[in-house]
């Protein structure tokens, strides 16, 4: 209990920290939005219609007011409203949501396969060969620009071979080429480090002692070697799928998919302030919750972390 309840309140602390420095890093930025919106002549407004939307806003009010202002709105689940669209900033992320979820559950899950076998066959290959050139791959991968991999794809499977349509696509067929972008650089890290970890695993002394008492080959990969290598591995994933909630943003642009990174996108290109900070802080929520998750799954998969809290 003690270990949980330190780890909620290192959480609790990270979400405070980011929502202030989000909140003071969007309220020096150059400019100011409503004016970008309203202030065409097109329009015709004149100042003091300007000013009764910016006090609509609440633009006018002093920062220090505004700071605790929207805090006690983003407590009730009140992000405010959208300088660009007028709608409520709760209604645009509901409906971005689940379509950068879905992408982002569909890309970590295809990361860790490839991560997963691309690591096993380095260190477990039969052909050494085979186990050299699966070991250059995550640098490969790595190198790769989102961007430029997501155009690649398209221009690859979409323009010249046409197995996957860019226009009328199924939803099904809308998903392959864009988590096939989003898990490409996931996998890389992921694979490093899982194969980093097989090899330190496998040079110690317990791996040497099993093997001589005849355990083979399988045996010593999934009963003895995987499990203690996992759990880097693991802490890594709880990484990179918090920063896929808010990091879609090149992917989702790329493929013109509506989500939370086309929205972000929007709203950085229209300075929406209530848009960004929104994001912000459900990027922040995403990344804390999934790494506290992965701090309290690690006394359960590792014994020697709960006779330490035990001594």
């Amino acid at each position: 209990m003690t270990y949980v309840l330190r780890r909620l309140g290192q959480a609790a602390i990270v979400l405070v920290l980011a929502y202030t420095v989000a909140y003071v890093l969007l309220g020096v930025l150059p400019g100011d939005a409503i004016l970008a919106r309203y202030g065409s002549p097109e329009l015709g407004l004149t100042p003091q219609q300007l000013d009764e939307i910016r006090a609509a806003y609440g633009a006018d009010e002093p920062p220090l007011t505004r700071f605790f202002e929207i805090t006690a709105g983003f407590l009730r689940g009140d992000f405010g409203y959208s300088v660009q669209s007028g709608a409520a900033v709760s209604t645009l992320i509901a409906t971005a949501l689940p379509s950068t979820l879905l992408l982002a559950v569909l890309g970590i899950v295809l990361a860790v396969l490839v991560a997963v076998t691309v690591a096993f066959t380095a260190t477990y290959g039969g052909l050494p060969i085979l186990r050299r050139v699966f070991r250059g791959i995550p640098p490969l991968f790595v190198s790769v620009p989102v961007f430029w991999l997501g155009i690649i794809l398209i221009q690859i499977f979409s323009f010249q071979l046409g197995l996957v349509p860019l226009i009328g696509a199924t939803p099904a067929q809308s998903l392959i080429l864009p988590v096939a972008t989003i898990a490409v650089p996931i996998a890389a890290p992921l694979a490093q480090v899982l194969t980093r970890s097989i090899d330190d695993v496998k040079a110690q002394p317990f791996v040497s002692v099993v093997k001589a008492r005849g355990a083979s080959t399988s045996w010593l990969l999934w009963r003895n070697v995987s499990r203690n290598a996992l759990l880097p591995t693991l802490t890594m994933a709880g990484l990179l799928f918090g920063e896929l909630v808010g990091g879609a943003v090149v992917t989702e642009t790329v493929f013109g998919r509506a989500g939370i990174g086309q929205l972000t996108a929007q709203a950085v290109a229209n300075r929406d302030t209530p848009v960004l900070l929104a994001v912000v802080v459900l990027s922040a929520v995403t990344f804390v919750l999934i790494n506290l998750v992965v701090d309290l799954l690690y006394p359960v998969l590792d014994a020697r972390l709960r006779k330490g809290a035990r001594a």
